[in-house]
C-alpha cells in the first residue's frame, strides 16, 4: 500500500473517533474540527514514524492530545457555551434518558484531570488500559487505579442524587 492510501484509510477509519475525543476536549465543534485536521496534518508529516498500523488509533489521540496543549501555548479561547445535547449521538433520548446524559456528563467533567481523561479515553475513545498507559505516559496500574477511583466517584454522585423511586435526575 502506497503512502496516500495508507494515510487514507487511517484517517477514514479513525476521523469520527478523533472528532469525539477532540469534541470532548474543546467543548467547541469548530475548535474539535481544527483540532483534528491538525492532528491529520501532523499525522501526514509523520505517518512513517508509524510502524504497526494497530497502534494508529493510539498513534492518533496522542498526536491530538498534543496538539489540543499546542492550543493553549499559542492562545487562550474565550470558552464558549455549549448545548449539552452537541457531545451525545444524535438520537432523540426521552426527556429524562437526555436529565441523565447531561448530569452525567456534568459529574466526568467534574472529575479531577488525573481521574477524568483516563475515563474519557476508556468511554469515549475505546481504549484499553494498556493503551491508555501508552498515551499518557503512565504505568498500567496507576491507569487501572484512577479509572477504579473516576467510577468510585461517579458511583458516590449517583447514591448520593438518587431519590426515593430509585431514578437518577442529578439536582445539585
Amino acid at each position: 500500500m502506497n503512502r496516500q492510501a495508507r494515510y487514507e484509510a487511517l484517517v477514514r477509519a479513525w476521523h469520527r473517533d478523533l472528532y469525539r475525543y477532540a469534541f470532548w476536549l474543546a467543548k467547541d465543534p469548530h475548535i474539535a474540527e481544527d483540532l483534528v485536521q491538525e492532528t491529520c496534518l501532523r499525522a501526514w508529516r509523520a505517518l512513517d514514524s508509524l510502524h504497526d498500523d494497530k497502534a494508529a488509533k493510539a498513534w492518533l489521540i496522542t498526536i491530538l492530545r498534543r496538539e489540543n496543549a499546542r492550543r493553549f501555548e499559542r492562545k487562550q479561547f474565550d470558552t464558549v457555551e455549549v448545548e449539552e445535547g452537541e457531545w451525545v449521538d444524535n438520537t432523540r433520548p426521552s426527556e429524562e434518558a437526555s436529565m441523565e446524559q447531561r448530569w452525567l456528563h456534568r459529574q466526568i467533567a467534574a472529575l479531577a484531570p488525573e481521574y477524568r481523561e483516563p475515563l474519557v479515553l476508556q468511554v469515549i475513545a475505546g481504549f484499553s488500559g494498556d493503551e491508555i498507559a501508552q498515551i499518557l505516559d503512565l504505568n498500567k496500574n496507576t491507569v487501572m487505579t484512577r479509572l477504579f477511583r473516576a467510577r468510585a466517584q461517579l458511583k458516590e454522585a449517583l447514591d448520593t442524587n438518587a431519590n426515593p423511586g430509585g431514578k437518577h435526575y442529578g439536582r445539585s
